[in-house]
């Protein structure tokens, strides 16, 4: 009776023993150590950002870095392999020495875009042909335009910049804008457009507030309402494009950014459309189809 006692008794330590073990490699498993680095678009940055403070707050294994420097920096980069995600305002189609075949997109919001000009110059509302003119040079003075005696100071974002490449392709109908000094990031425009007389530029309307006057364009406002419906037709997808499927680590975290505590809160909060709240849709090519 005694020797059986002794057996189950070991018995019992061996079970015990093992359970830890398992237990121990279950929470090794659970707290693997996730690092991701996104680049590229300026103006999804804030999204991207707020996002990944929240998801870490419940995933303290993850290490998320989001970083600037344009949609083509975050296009060359995640297709290069050297970054996770790279974030981007335009279809990867879209931009030259990209082979967009090789990248996955995954679509995390909608950011309208409209041109923004020195509260000062007394413009609210322009013609698309007169924007044209503006950043064109064929119009120098905002007097020609019903506003001050000021001359016009256009601020442009880098030749690689996806703000740039939606705000000429929907704004511009394509046309090519005048020389003019360059930014790569938007926070910097918002701040000099804001501080130097006669200024225009154009921003995602996330970084829009009263520091700048948000011009409309033939009468049309630069609205969620309206870019919902194309009827303001500056605007773009927010991509995340990872090389090839993502695995199931950064998969997490790009589900997470269209779940509805992201889409539902945060795009909204900070300026951008969720989505699903679309009623239009837009291919690589510019064909926009009603839903």
């Amino acid at each position: 009776m005694k020797k059986l006692s002794a057996m189950l008794l070991l018995a019992g330590v061996f079970l015990t023993g093992c359970g830890n073990a398992s237990s121990t490699e279950n929470s090794s498993a659970n707290s693997k150590q996730v690092q991701i680095v996104a680049v590229g678009s300026t103006a999804l940055q804030p999204l991207v950002e707020s996002a990944q403070e929240q998801f870490v707050a419940k995933n303290a294994n993850y290490q998320i870095t989001v970083q600037g420097g344009g949609s083509g920096t975050g296009l060359s980069q995640v297709a290069s392999g050297s970054v996770q995600i790279g974030n981007s305002d335009v279809f990867a189609e879209e931009k030259d020495g990209v082979d967009a075949s090789k990248l996955v997109d995954h679509q995390v919001a909608v950011v309208g875009m409209a041109p923004v000009v020195n509260k000062a110059v007394g413009v609210k509302n322009v013609t698309k042909d007169q924007l044209i003119a503006i950043f064109t040079g064929k119009v120098k003075n905002w007097q020609e335009l019903g506003g001050k005696d000021q001359e016009i100071v256009v601020v442009n974002r880098a030749s690689g910049s996806g703000t740039r490449a939606t705000f000429e392709k929907w704004g511009l109908d394509g046309a090519k804008t005048i020389q003019a000094q360059e930014q790569d990031s938007s926070g910097t425009v918002k701040k000099i457009v804001s501080s130097t007389p006669g200024a225009i530029s154009y921003l995602a309307l996330s970084y829009i507030d009263d520091s700048i006057e948000a011009l409309s364009l033939d009468g049309v406002a630069p609205t969620a309402e309206n870019i919902e419906t194309n009827d303001w037709p500056i605007w773009s997808y927010e991509h995340m494009y990872t090389k090839g499927k993502p695995t199931k680590e950064i998969k997490k975290f790009l589900d997470y950014m269209v779940s509805d505590e992201v889409q539902e809160g945060l795009v909204k909060d900070l300026g951008y459309l969720p989505v699903t709240k679309m009623q239009v849709s837009r291919s690589a090519d510019g064909q926009v189809t009603e839903k």
